[in-house]
């Protein structure tokens, strides 16, 4: 019976992680519809700003979220920080050595936006709107490449 519950706990883990996935796939494909908030609409329309500012921080606390539970669930080191998490995934083959520089940086905003917030940049801010959804995408993507070679 251990091994029928290990499978059950495993599938569960899984299925936690691809219904986070999905909550990030719409909310990139969220921000892509909205790319007629224009710099001009997002400076002027809190609205617009706050939007983008709220769906920004739940992608990254989604992939944040991702993260830490694949590290837990692989028993991999403990990170010391949000920004060390991505550090343990690549250093285990989990996220590309390449892509690490993003994700880092997607931890750094996140602090900045939750610790922070009276000095979040509204250029910054806009610049991640703007420039670097894929980034989310990519995530997403190395995640499910993992989560495949996981399964039996």
């Amino acid at each position: 019976m251990q091994g029928k519950s290990y499978m059950v706990s495993m599938m569960v883990d899984n299925i936690l992680v691809e219904r986070i996935l999905a909550d990030i796939e719409s909310n990139i494909s969220e921000l892509q519809r909205s790319q007629d908030i224009t710099w001009d609409v997002y400076t002027s329309d809190i609205r617009s700003r706050r939007f983008v500012e709220r769906t920004l921080h739940v992608l990254i606390e989604g992939v944040i979220d991702i993260a830490q539970h694949i590290v837990s669930d692989e028993k991999l080191r403990e990170p010391i920080s949000y920004r060390d998490t991505f550090v343990v995934l690549s250093e285990n083959g989990i996220l590309a050595r390449e892509s690490l520089l993003k994700y880092e940086k997607m931890a750094a905003f996140r602090n900045l936006i939750v610790h922070y917030y009276e000095r979040v940049d509204d250029e910054v801010v806009f610049g991640i709107f703007q420039k670097n959804l894929l980034d989310f995408q990519l995530f997403s993507e190395e995640i499910k490449n993992f989560l495949k070679s996981k399964r039996p």
